[in-house]
């Protein structure tokens, strides 16, 4: 059976057991979430999908009722009171529990909800008597349960990280109970699922902490506690408190619904609310106190002495309609634990058993599972890519032709510090030494020496299907697969002996859960990079000239090229280049990700008139000036934007070049500039000799980009030979392929990404220094003329690169003067370069 029949339907049913809802699950889909067409949506563990009748039947209701504030007594506030605890009791009913034996604080979010018992728990410090609080919390923690180390470390309380392995390894044949000579509140925080693997933890461990009978509480006598992070576990799977009577659990309702955003809640067993105490008190949560004395009196219910001020209760009034719409379409939690597992096991036994044409695999797992059942494993897949010769493809690679094929999955170490360690085998020293690399969370540097940052995830909801799962999976294999493409048929049998899950049981099976054949971090891979296609043969010599072949500038950031013979110099690089931007009626900046006609205006430099033309096919040209005199600059409307995380001002630019921009767009927008008096640095590292970091424009990297035309002419090469390509093109011409990757500097005389190697180059009188390579994305897929996208070349240049899509270099000028106009770059100067050892 080839690859084309295992991602077939009838392959799914036949491996995975239960799909959909019992009725036309694919009609159902269409209808509520019609935005997500051709779109493939593998991100629910960060946001799920909310579906249409939820948003129309809450309007509705908003609409056509009177909500006041609940801590009045009017008939509008009464009525929102009576709803807020209508949807209390629904929530507690949703986790099988009851008012009588939990409370339900609603917070802003589970990361608000763990700091309420964060800042509210008993904490006490060592004593002469008696020893002090422990803080545990499992390895394998969200960033925010891992964050309340920072409240105990104030407070001289002792945190303990506890591995995975070790709460059952070292626990103790029977129940320790509690020592009535030794009341110290311990706390002991572990998630129901974890949100890097979706490994699922036995919700048994709750009685088992506060019984003493596994570690580390079997080792510290005092009173245990249980934090329950259900925050990665409610989104697909059910959770009854029945069973597992955590003292704290905090939860965020996007997970579940997709809405509302900004609302969580803190749900906590009655018998252990009275040991949280607050310092602050706001509106609504006081009996009685004194503004002129140290006096005051909490409320005796439970919810209201938490909940400072007002709570939203819109968003909680939201709520009820999210139960409604997600029990109307699914029928329960189980059948959505049934399905989103289906599809993740799928999704597992494939990507596990792909192998590249040498029979090398495609995919390195981090599981701690085979995916054989939904009580052991959630519908969370965690991997990275690799190429034929074993080395890992960083995961910015994997996100960036992703999106090309407009799916949407997660990247990074996704918050789980823990998990991401002990998965990829990086050290502590190793993060450490990753930071002081440049690397920080959630940025796109995913390999350090060779070794990866973090990994990629797909996840799924209870409105996924298997089309999601078929255009992942033939996603992989037209990007990062050395074709042919084979199966591990082998493996993929052995997998598919467990059989499609039936009606498990509640029983958590045993914590030694064999790894069976996946792969682990630890197993080290070689740190060499493979240097195929990066242009490392032999350079010419240094000193040899090139030549400069075109020069182009931008004066509108990601709108069209204006090729130009000479042009001047200023301190922020090419005179005007990326001067202004187009913002939206939010004032965000759009690119050609979104907006890909911003080709079609071409603006236009005219020194001599002091003028910026900005022209379209069917518009009448517009100007704006190119330097504003004083007393426009002082009436000018000060902005503030973001280009490439940094903070810009920038000045508008009046109402007719908006006017001009929003008719041509077809959406409200308008035209800034950045603001001749604000200086921005450019974040990359600065070399050795340079005196000062070069200042920018609104670029997103560096003052220039160069390419190649050999390298050009390379990838030209690629996509005209490819076989069995993702898409029917016609061949592109060279020019229309230096368009698409819209660099201000072309050169000629090199051998194809020769230019990666260089350090400095001359070109005219004036000294470039080589600021790094330039990673690409889904934008060189649109064509500069028409604006329509297409996936090459993108395709080409990341199969030629193995994975590392990069293109071109960044440059920036050292001109100790830094006077505009002082230097001026003329098409056909020659070029001296200096070769760099990277």
């Amino acid at each position: 059976m080839d690859f084309h029949d295992l991602t077939s339907f009838e392959s799914f049913q036949q491996s995975c057991g239960r799909y959909g809802y019992g009725r036309n699950f694919r009609a159902e889909v269409e209808q509520e979430f019609r935005r997500s067409k051709g779109v493939t949506y593998l991100d629910h563990a960060a946001a799920t999908l909310y579906p249409e009748s939820l948003l129309r039947d809450y309007f509705r209701d908003i609409s056509t009722n009177m909500y006041g504030n609940p801590h009045s007594h009017s008939p509008s506030s009464s009525l929102t009171h009576d709803t807020v605890e209508r949807v209390r009791d629904r929530v507690l009913q949703h986790f099988n529990t009851t008012s009588k034996e939990y409370s339900v604080i609603f917070t802003s979010g589970c990361t608000a909800a763990l700091k309420l018992v964060a800042e509210s728990f008993p904490w006490s410090c060592d004593a002469k008597r008696e020893a002090g609080s422990f803080f545990c919390f499992l390895t394998d923690s969200h960033t925010s349960v891992v964050g309340i180390r920072g409240q105990t470390a104030a407070l001289g309380v002792v945190a303990l990280p506890v591995a995975p392995q070790e709460l059952t390894a070292r626990a103790k044949d029977r129940v320790q109970g509690e020592d009535a000579s030794c009341q110290t509140p311990h706390l002991f925080c572990y998630p129901a699922q974890s949100n890097f693997s979706g490994r699922k933890y036995p919700l048994s461990h709750v009685r088992g902490i506060q019984a003493r009978r596994l570690y580390p509480a079997c080792d510290l006598p005092g009173r245990w506690f249980v934090l329950l992070d259900a925050a990665s576990h409610v989104g697909c799977s059910p959770l009854s408190l029945q069973d597992c009577p955590a003292d704290f659990i905090p939860i965020s309702f996007y997970k579940i619904f997709g809405f509302p955003t900004g609302l969580g809640a803190l749900l906590v067993r009655n018998d252990a609310a009275g040991i949280l105490k607050k310092s602050y008190f706001g509106g609504g949560t006081a009996a009685a106190y004194l503004s002129g004395e140290d006096y005051y009196v909490q409320v005796e219910n439970i919810s209201d002495r938490f909940e400072d001020g007002t709570v939203s209760f819109l968003d909680i009034i939201a709520l009820n309609h999210a139960f409604e719409s997600l029990y109307r379409i699914t029928g329960s939690m189980h059948s959505i634990q049934q399905h989103t597992f289906g599809l993740a096991r799928y999704t597992y036994m494939l990507l596990s058993s792909l192998c590249h044409g040498n029979g090398r695999p495609v995919a390195q797992i981090y599981a701690e599972s085979q995916f054989e059942s939904p009580i052991t494993q959630g519908a969370i897949l965690n991997f990275n890519l690799l190429d034929s010769s074993g080395q890992i493809i960083g995961y910015s690679q994997v996100d960036r032709m992703a999106s090309l094929y407009n799916i949407h999955l997660r990247t990074g170490c996704f918050c789980n510090t823990g998990a991401c360690q002990a998965f990829l085998g990086i050290s502590n020293q190793q993060m450490k030494r990753n930071l002081q690399a440049g690397h920080v969370c959630g940025d796109n540097m995913d390999l350090v020496d060779g070794q990866p940052t973090g990994s990629v995830r797909v996840s799924f909801g209870y409105m996924s299907t298997f089309e999601d799962c078929q255009k992942f999976l033939k996603f992989v294999a037209e990007c990062f697969v050395e074709k042919p493409v084979m199966v591990d048929q082998v493996r993929l049998q052995k997998l598919k002996t467990a059989g499609p899950p039936s009606e498990e049981s509640n029983q958590h099976p045993s914590d030694e859960i064999s790894n069976g054949q996946v792969h682990k971090g630890a197993e080290k891979k070689s740190t060499e990079v493979s240097c195929k296609g990066f242009g490392h043969g032999d350079s010419k010599r240094s000193g040899e000239a090139y030549t400069l072949t075109n020069v182009y500038i931008y004066p509108v950031k990601s709108c069209g090229a204006y090729e130009v013979q000479d042009w001047p110099l200023g301190p922020l690089g090419l005179l005007y280049d990326r001067g202004w931007m187009v913002v939206n009626h939010n004032g965000v900046c759009l690119s050609q990700k979104r907006e890909t006609r911003l080709c079609l205006i071409r603006p236009q430099v005219n020194l001599a008139a002091n003028k910026l033309f900005l022209q379209a096919s069917g518009m009448e040209t517009v100007s704006v000036p190119l330097e504003d005199d004083a007393q426009r600059h002082a009436d000018s409307r000060v902005c503030r934007s973001k280009v490439c995380g940094d903070r810009v001002e920038t000045m508008d630019c009046g109402d007719e070049a908006a006017s001009w921009l929003s008719d041509f767009l077809g959406q409200p927008c308008r035209l800034i500039r950045q603001r001749p008096d604000y200086t921005r640095e450019m974040k990359k590292k600065k070399p050795a000799d340079a005196a000062d970091s070069p200042l920018l424009s609104l670029v997103n990297e560096a003052q220039y980009l160069m390419i190649n035309r050999a390298s050009v002419a390379l990838i030209q090469d690629l996509m005209s030979s490819r076989q069995d390509g993702c898409e029917a093109h016609q061949l592109l011409d060279t020019q229309s392929v230096i368009s698409r990757f819209r660099a201000n500097l072309v050169i000629a005389g090199a051998e194809p990404f020769e230019e990666d190697n260089w350090s400095h180059l001359i070109i005219g009188d004036t000294r470039f220094m080589v600021a790094g390579r330039c990673g690409r994305c889904q934008m060189i897929g649109v064509d500069q003329d028409t604006g329509t996208k297409s996936k090459e070349p993108l395709i080409s240049l990341s199969a030629y690169r193995a994975g590392k899509v990069t293109f071109g270099v960044y440059l920036s000028h050292q001109d100790p003067e830094g006077s505009a106009g002082a230097h001026v770059l003329s098409v056909g100067s020659l070029i001296r370069v200096e070769p760099h050892n990277y």
